[in-house]
């Protein structure tokens, strides 16, 4: 019996869930802060960069696009750690009603609403919705097909990232890492 179980929990429905503070807290911190540098002053700013080979520009804690769907460039200004937290949290409340809308009649418990969510904003939302990925068994009410799902995720620029060969500079050692993590905390909570 799962822990969530044994303590009496009970999955809710994805309209009435958000993505907690924890939950948001855990998605920066695997997404890092990618470069930075000190201003004059002591201000840390942002850099944009390119986080993996065949990845595309990305600046703060791993957007893409600033809200307005403009793509980062690498020519782009850099920004305060402020604004790479505003940014995050900005495109994830974006994506986040994409993501309720995309599991209609679906229940999640608490950390696997974050769990997924945190999935979305590596993958983004036409991932999400691409058949096979966890969403398809969530849709189908097999929540233990939902966590091997996350396994097949593994994948960067045409590399297979669990193979050690592509773990070197540049790499994408931890693309496979993570979803490693994800993979086991969505077991957890079957």
């Amino acid at each position: 019996m799962s822990t969530a179980l044994r303590q009496g929990l009970a999955r809710v429905a994805v309209a009435c869930l958000t993505m907690s503070a924890a939950g948001f807290a855990a998605w920066t911190a695997s997404e890092g802060d990618g470069p930075t540098r000190v201003e004059a002053g002591g201000a840390v700013v942002h850099l944009p960069y390119i986080p993996t080979k065949g990845d595309v520009p990305t600046i703060g804690h791993g957007s893409t696009r600033y809200e307005d769907g403009t793509p980062v460039r690498l020519s782009d200004p850099p920004i305060p750690r402020q604004r790479a937290q505003q940014l995050a949290r900005n495109l994830h409340t974006q994506d986040e009603k994409r993501f309720k809308a995309s599991l209609p009649g679906v229940s999640l418990y608490q950390g696997e609403y974050d769990l997924y969510e945190d999935f979305v904003g590596q993958y983004g939302i036409g991932n999400w919705r691409k058949p096979g990925s966890p969403r398809t068994w969530l849709l189908r009410g097999n929540y233990p097909g939902a966590c091997e799902a996350l396994l097949t995720w593994r994948f960067q620029a045409g590399r297979d990232c669990r193979l050690p060969q592509n773990w070197g500079p540049q790499g994408c050692k931890g693309v496979w890492t993570r979803q490693q993590r994800r993979h086991a905390k969505c077991v957890s909570m079957l």
